[in-house]
């Protein structure tokens, strides 16, 4: 880095900068676990000729402690993509005006949460609904480890609360869907995509209330033949960039696709099966009667709603990983 041609190549020099900064969440905790470890034993016989000093090594005791838990979560991230970038892609499901004003509340929790990382975040497509909030959107959040963490958040997520848009006041059940995929280089030769494979559909980009965002057909929608995947772009007003971002949408979700065959092949071999269909969602967020968040999965719960808005995930992304790596998994708790 300290080379003056080092930033030449700027996409180069991102990658190598985003690679230090990966590599530097596993060896900053290590280094600073060797380091407590070394206090942690000068202090103890320190404490057998002063008693006074008991207080202090409990202290010390639990800083070791929440190093060596960190170090452990951190080991959890094996799979083959957990180091990528993420792409998170939400969608409104059943539930009418209120999934879409769901779908956004979970577009702005994932970015809230993206923040506190200090993540960086690329708006790479997004269809708002003509009422309230978004029919879709695919959210790019990079930074280390992205995928790893964010990849147990795949799958359906359910509200219940007093709906804003019902006059009468109704309890409302909304569904959004959450699909991420890892951010796959160019250059990845495990992901070929074939001209003959895929078809390409050119049309106008459209924003809110079905206003056009430019008077070209600049969007992009690609169909993947073999896989049946379907991924589309509108964010940029130039077609050609649009259609590279949904190409690199396109590699991440075959990318995906070949890693849950991976997964399918190893729940076959402990005859563990993916439950679907009606209850399949992962986790639960109530507004009504009480507020509480509880994962299906794993159980971890929060009594705080606005606080997982907020983007407080780590506590379930955490946990998923734990129960990700355990033997056997809990069965889901239906509510």
């Amino acid at each position: 880095m300290s080379q003056s041609d080092f930033w030449n190549d700027s996409d180069t020099a991102q990658a190598t900068v985003a690679e230090l900064k990966q590599l530097n969440t596993i060896l900053k905790p290590l280094d600073e676990s060797i380091s407590a470890a070394d206090d942690l034993e000068a202090l103890v016989e320190l404490v057998k000729e002063d008693e006074s000093l008991e207080s202090e090594l409990s202290t010390e005791v639990a800083r070791v402690e929440r190093l060596v838990d960190q170090l452990e979560l951190t080991s959890l991230l094996s799979g083959p993509h957990d180091s990528c970038d993420a792409l998170v892609s939400i969608h409104a499901r059943d539930g009418g005006t209120d999934a879409n004003d769901w779908a956004e509340m979970m577009l702005r929790m994932y970015s809230a949460w993206a923040n506190k990382r200090e993540f960086r975040l690329e708006l790479l497509d997004r269809q708002d609904d003509d009422v309230a909030g978004i029919q879709n959107a695919t959210v790019a959040i990079r930074g280390p480890w992205a995928y790893g963490y964010l990849r147990g958040e795949m799958g359906i997520h359910r509200l219940v609360r007093i709906s804003p848009f019902n006059a009468e006041g109704k309890r409302q059940t909304s569904f959004a869907a959450v699909d991420v995929s890892p951010e796959i280089s160019d250059e990845d030769p495990d992901i070929e995509i074939k001209d003959e494979d895929i078809r390409e559909d050119v049309f106008r980009a459209s924003g809110a209330g079905g206003q056009h965002v430019n008077k070209t057909s600049s969007a992009i929608r690609i169909t993947h033949f073999p896989s049946g995947i379907v991924v589309q772009c509108q964010s940029e007003s130039s077609q050609h960039k649009n259609r590279a971002t949904a190409i690199k949408m396109l590699r991440s979700r075959l990318a995906r696709l070949e890693e849950e065959k991976r997964e399918a092949e190893q729940l076959a071999k402990y005859k563990l099966q993916p439950k679907t269909g009606f209850g399949s969602q992962i986790r639960n967020y109530f507004l009504h009667p009480d507020q509480r968040v509880k994962d299906q999965r794993t159980g971890h719960y929060v009594g705080n709603f606005q606080s997982v808005l907020d983007g407080n995930l780590d506590g379930f992304l955490d946990a998923f990983l734990r129960w990700k790596a355990s033997d056997s998994a809990p069965a889901a708790v239906d509510e």
